[in-house]
């Protein structure tokens, strides 16, 4: 039998490096892969291969490319957990690739619908691995299509159907696939890729962690993520109209945006100064009465935020909700517009004694430009559980709206603060009201000195004080923090009171409330 020329049998298939070359074959390919979504412009992969060539790769199987992937490498700290594809990508050219950065965030897989089921997928991932591993990054991160979930959309929430395919009792080409590769689930985004119909625009944000990364022992860094903070010292005063005070908080959000702050922070119950023109001596009513205000209030400070460009703490303020009940909530304003809001958790007893105040039971974390905050109110402060609960969702920022009427009760407040700065290597900041109003019951005297405070470490400001105000009289303080200095000394501090917590000996349980 004659030898066979067994070359003419051979279908070679090649994981390797995309070239300039393959690009028309790429967009052609996703067309394919993704009809009626936006396909890859030239444009957009030619810079893929100027900035990261070896971030991209295609499958070519008998000379034909059938498969391709695409990748950055960026800090994913840096960014917004609400992120969306356009915005880790620079809108697909991936000009922002941070070459000294952590994480490798893959922004494409695709196969050809012919080719599927011959592991494809699984090659293409397994290259992404092996450059994790040669450039000793600390993990692969993807925001995962999920193209089956339009079929169940009408009795599953996003949440509910992620959960049926881990648990195998529903199929999704992508998720199943992405958790078979070892995928941890992170979180679900809204909004991922406007013309992702199949997955009502949702994704999967998940992760693969390089188990042999080793940390670098010489990784220089600049000042990189400062935040100005724009504390407001209010002053109560008597007023004669809700325009009264309108004019106050707006000449303050000036003032603040005029220093191109970041956050502009008022103090806990400063909108009791609407109760100097309501003429009612019960406190009980008053505060129902003042409750009356709360569109106006949350209209005025949107308006503001997005006029002056600036995310507001906007105190805290007295709310009737559909129960009857009064909450003390403190709202953020993001200058985008948007809204969030922060219940009381712990209502002092001179709160519920004087005004029948409800406590809220449920410890919030926000997303902002400036990175993740939360806000615990005045009495908050004071017990260590929240600011720990909200540290480990993320928070790098605490601010603290406060009112306190004597010295003492300042105190508490602000060596609460103080300490929770250490405790959790993040930054607080207390804002409070000084003044009076001689006719109000329950609000007649105040005292304050409002302030910034950091951990008590070399890189950060001596004492531990960013800056303070003066005592008891209406001022601001401007303040810069650095959210990557706080992310240094959390690994490389002279202390690590995160990293050093006794996990086996003890732990903090909590139980996600409602409100």
């Amino acid at each position: 039998m004659p030898n066979l020329d067994l070359h003419k049998y051979e279908k070679i298939m090649e994981i390797r490096n995309m070239r300039l070359g393959d690009i028309d074959e790429i967009i052609a390919l996703q067309s394919s892969c993704f009809p009626g979504m936006v396909p890859w412009k030239r444009e957009q992969l030619e810079s893929h291969l100027a900035i990261f060539p070896e971030g991209q790769f295609v499958a070519e199987y008998d000379g034909k490319v059938i498969g391709s992937c695409s990748s950055l490498i960026i800090n994913f700290d840096e960014y917004d957990d609400r992120h969306t594809w356009d915005d880790v990508t620079d809108n697909g050219y991936i000009t922002n690739h941070n070459p000294d950065g952590y994480n490798l965030y893959g922004i494409e897989v695709m196969v050809h619908p012919e080719f599927r089921r011959m592991k494809i997928g699984q090659r293409l991932y397994d290259s992404r691995k092996e450059l994790v591993a040669q450039l000793n990054l600390k993990s692969i991160i993807i925001g995962g299509r999920i193209p089956n979930y339009h079929k169940h959309a009408d009795e599953l929430l996003p949440r509910e159907y992620v959960k049926e395919v881990q648990l195998h009792k529903i199929y999704d080409p992508v998720l199943s696939f992405q958790l078979l590769n070892g995928f941890t689930l992170m979180r679900i985004n809204p909004n991922y890729l406007p013309d992702d119909l199949q997955s009502n625009k949702y994704a999967t944000l998940m992760e693969w962690n390089n188990v042999d990364y080793q940390p670098k022992t010489k990784r220089y860094y600049k000042t990189s993520e400062p935040v100005r903070i724009c504390v407001v010292q209010y002053m109560l005063r008597k007023i004669d109209s809700f325009d009264d005070f309108a004019n106050q908080v707006e000449y303050f959000t000036d003032v603040a945006s005029d220093a191109n702050a970041d956050f502009a922070v008022f103090p806990e119950l400063f909108t009791t100064q609407l109760m100097s023109f309501l003429n009612e001596r019960s406190p009980s009513l008053a505060v129902r009465k003042l409750s009356d205000f709360t569109e106006q209030y949350i209209e005025l400070f949107t308006t503001l935020a997005v006029r002056y460009n600036v995310n507001i703490i906007g105190g805290s303020h007295f709310v009737k909700e559909d129960d009857d009940n009064i909450y003390n909530i403190a709202y953020l304003f993001r200058r985008d517009g948007t809204i969030e809001k922060q219940y009381k958790i712990h209502i002092t007893p001179n709160e519920r004694k004087w005004w029948g105040i409800n406590a809220g039971d449920r410890v919030r974390v926000f997303d902002t430009d400036c990175g993740k905050i939360a806000i615990q109110i005045c009495y908050d402060i004071e017990f260590p559980e929240l600011a720990r609960i909200a540290t480990d969702m993320g928070a790098k920022i605490i601010f603290t709206p406060f009112c306190t009427e004597d010295r003492q009760g300042y105190l508490r407040v602000r060596y609460c603060a103080q300490a929770r700065a250490v405790e959790n290597q993040i930054y607080t900041v207390i804002s409070g009201t000084v003044g009076n109003l001689p006719q109000t019951e329950n609000m007649d005297i105040q005292y304050a000195q409002s302030a910034i405070f950091s951990p008590s470490d070399f890189e950060f400001a001596r004492d531990g004080i960013v800056g303070e105000t003066s005592p008891n009289l209406e001022m601001v303080l401007i303040g810069d923090v650095d959210l990557e200095i706080l992310r240094r000394e959390r690994q490389s501090g002279t202390v690590k009171q995160l990293k050093d917590r006794r996990h086996d000996i003890y732990h903090l349980h909590y139980k996600n409330g409602g409100k």
